[in-house]
């Protein structure tokens, strides 16, 4: 079994709303999917960009993939690299594609002079929890994260 990690090319914008589609549907949240092939062209490589894509195949075939961006750590006064979405097809689960699309994120946050890379993950998500704790990742349980969205969002900005 052969494992590789490409950069994702505007004609990937398809494939990604693919995996993003089955990545929401397994977090029992397909109903919040507003991506389109057309907004993940302009998101992802358009010319304000701040996200970056990679695919990950297996044996030549796509079998998931990344989306990550730059972060910013006022304590350490550095950036760091942060995982937005990392998604593996089921029947490519246990392959070792997520851990390979992990260390290509970790080798790069590395080569980039980032003090950190982290990511979200759902409590219920067991599966990804036990990946993450074996390669020897913390959770931050002392941070509670908050969020703004939707109508929410343009109401405050409107305040």
């Amino acid at each position: 079994m052969t494992i590789s990690i490409r950069p994702a090319e505007r004609a990937d914008a398809e494939l990604i709303l693919r995996f993003i589609r089955e990545l929401a549907e397994y977090e029992k949240a397909l109903h919040e999917v507003e991506a389109t092939s057309r907004s993940i062209e302009e998101s992802l490589f358009g010319p304000g960009s701040v996200a970056h894509a990679v695919i990950c195949e297996v044996d030549g075939e796509a079998a998931g993939f990344a989306i990550w961006f730059y972060s910013y750590s006022t304590w350490l006064a550095r950036n760091g690299l942060y995982l937005e979405d990392l998604y593996v097809t089921p029947q490519r689960r246990g392959s070792g594609a997520g851990k390979a699309l992990l260390k290509y994120l970790a080798r790069l946050a590395v080569e980039k002079g980032c003090g950190r890379f982290e990511w979200s993950v759902l409590d219920w998500n067991e599966p990804a929890i036990r990946v993450y704790r074996a390669i020897g990742a913390a959770p931050q349980d002392e941070w509670v994260r908050y969020r703004l969205e939707g109508d929410g969002l343009k109401a405050f900005a409107a305040d």
